[in-house]
């Protein structure tokens, strides 16, 4: 097709996602015309790929899969590039009852090395039986396979010559796994998210029928990685169960060229796209230098916002930036969630855009109160509302003893219902640490409700206590990145280390100057802005640029940060800077 596929699908009534596996509703969406578009960096369109079209090469391949030796049931493998070659391999696994396992590209690992060494402990966690990924890169998929027990490292051309399975495919069963996703939260030790056919399903349904609220002619936009949950579930199979079209870029040109991503919207008239903080703030910095006469976003009805924690500034600056172009700012949807849960937990009602709660901050970190702030308070801080629970879920605040508490009490989120992962595959122990018997899951993240709705402060592990107070290390981290014009958004890492007097906070600030003075000023004021407006004495330590660790789906690691650091990583940087440096 030289055409994207259509928006509207006359004559077939849309189905919300009441199907019992991903083939059954791949069944249905393929009776009529929508499906995938997958556009270059540049915006012109690459392939078009109806879902009749997926769903006939999907079986064609499914048949090779199962010619080739994989049994039912054999986990697959697959590097995800937004492309038509990984939807064909992730829908064939379906329908031959595979379960794909989607893992990541290269492009957050710095290197080959490091890449090869994280594929390696993935393949390992998932058992797998065959690894498939592009020609570009099918050496290191051999590196990283080299010595395990699997029967297919290749392309998928290679199973071109495979002698097809003739006969009646497996089918699917509905407690069966659907696929497994990998936790972008840990590089050192992967975990492998065991999603069954229902519990996707049941997150699919509650989210595109109560969260969303999609019809027919709703249209999806992403450059999301298909590695990850909000890529994967969000733009790729949450749209093909409500029979919507959607139109792809891949994650890494999105970098390059991000307004092509709103010029798609602009141009295909999408109505549903979702990114993180850094994605909006990456089109806003960018449109101050690019042209952006003939966008339209006022098709825009859910622009999603979710995948870590929300910066509001970031959505301010967006919605005044791109408001001449008809971007309304009710049309944010902040939504929380996990790969844990499949995907989406809690989504903001549509319409009420990024509802803002500010606080006292002296009181959060000293009482762990949400109080909210009143004229003359010396610290405030701002928090977004994520919405409600999605129906058949319940969600709970609870403090260290386990107790629920009661609205603007900061405490452990924990969450259970049919979207939850049956655990963590090949990990017992890991899975016992996190759910419970009665099916509660600790989401190791903190928060409190307010008026029925989520607000999430931050991940437990990151937390940093210093003298009884709680500092969340993106206060400092914003602080630092939004008041030094050198910085930019992920150019800070913050953490603390336990020393024989306490807590000691750390703060890893990429620089891009060479020359001694400018570096010496950089630090100074970066230790004097974090003593003067948190009142916290740290290190700070200048490293390179583009060396603070990422997760798979490209977000700081800061665990990771804590343990290059106390490795020596960055001993080659110039001499720490303490805090109580002044500036020159």
């Amino acid at each position: 097709m030289s055409e994207p596929t259509p928006s509207l699908h006359p004559g077939l009534a849309t189905r919300p996602a009441d199907f019992d596996t991903i083939a059954e509703a791949l069944d249905y969406a393929a009776e009529g015309p929508t499906g995938l578009n997958f556009y270059s960096g540049k915006g012109a369109l690459i392939e078009a790929l109806p879902y009749r079209t997926l769903r006939q090469q999907a079986i064609a391949l499914a048949r090779r899969m199962l010619g080739a030796g994989l049994a039912p049931g054999s986990r697959v493998g697959l590097i995800a590039e937004s492309d038509g070659d990984f939807a064909r391999a992730f829908f064939a696994c379906q329908y031959a009852a595979l379960v794909p396992v989607p893992l990541p590209l290269p492009v957050t690992f710095g290197g080959k090395s490091g890449y090869v060494a994280h594929l390696r402990r993935m393949i390992e966690r998932a058992q797998a039986d065959a690894l498939f990924g592009p020609v570009a890169i099918e050496p290191w998929l051999r590196e990283a396979a080299s010595g395990l027990p699997l029967k297919t490292v290749a392309t998928l051309t290679a199973l071109e010559g495979a002698a097809p399975l003739t006969g009646e495919l497996p089918k699917q069963a509905a407690q069966g796994f659907a696929y497994l996703q990998f936790s972008s939260g840990s590089t050192r030790f992967p975990s492998g998210i065991a999603i069954t056919q229902r519990a996707f399903m049941a997150n699919t349904r509650n989210l595109g029928q109560h969260g969303l609220r999609l019809v027919e002619g709703d249209r999806g936009a992403s450059w999301l990685p298909f590695y990850h949950d909000m890529g994967l579930v969000g733009f790729l199979l949450v749209p093909m169960a409500f029979q919507c079209s959607v139109d792809v870029i891949p994650t890494h040109e999105f970098a390059r060229r991000p307004l092509v991503w709103l010029d798609l919207i602009s141009r295909n008239r999408a109505t549903v796209s979702y990114s993180p903080s850094f994605g909006y703030e990456l089109c806003a910095r960018r449109s101050e230098r690019t042209s952006t006469d003939g966008l339209d976003l006022s098709c825009w009805r859910s622009a999603g916002i979710g995948g870590d924690l929300i910066r509001p500034n970031v959505l301010t600056q967006f919605a005044e930036r791109f408001a001449p172009q008809g971007f309304d700012a009710r049309s944010f949807v902040p939504s929380y969630g996990m790969a844990e849960a499949t995907l989406a937990l809690c989504v903001a009602p549509l319409g009420q855009g990024a509802r803002r709660d500010t606080v006292d901050a002296v009181v959060l970190e000293s009482e762990h109160r949400a109080v909210a702030a009143r004229g003359g308070v010396s610290r405030s801080r701002t928090f977004i509302l994520c919405g409600r629970i999605l129906p058949g879920h319940d969600i709970e605040v609870r403090d260290e003893t386990g107790r629920p508490l009661p609205d603007r009490r900061v405490g452990r989120i924990f969450v259970r219902g049919p979207s939850l992962m049956t655990g963590y595959f090949g990990s017992p122990e890991e899975t016992a640490r996190v759910l419970s018997p009665a099916g509660w899951l600790d989401t190791g993240d903190l928060g409190y409700l307010l008026e029925g709705q989520v607000v999430v402060t931050g991940r437990a592990k990151d937390l940093i206590i210093v003298n009884g107070r709680n500092l969340w290390p993106q206060d400092l981290e914003w602080t630092i990145e939004t008041e030094v014009g050198v910085l930019r958004s992920g150019d800070v890492a913050v953490f603390s280390i336990s020393r024989d007097l306490g807590e000691e906070v750390v703060a890893l600030v990429q620089c891009r100057t060479r020359d001694p003075g400018e570096r010496e000023a950089l630090a100074a004021q970066v230790a004097n802005l974090i003593r003067g407006r948190h009142s916290v004495e740290a290190i700070i330590v200048l490293v390179p640029p583009h060396s603070l660790p990422q997760t798979s789906s490209g977000k700081l690691s800061r665990s990771q940060a804590r343990a290059l650091y106390l490795a020596g990583h960055f001993a080659h940087a110039p001499e720490p800077v303490p805090a109580s440096a002044e500036s020159k």
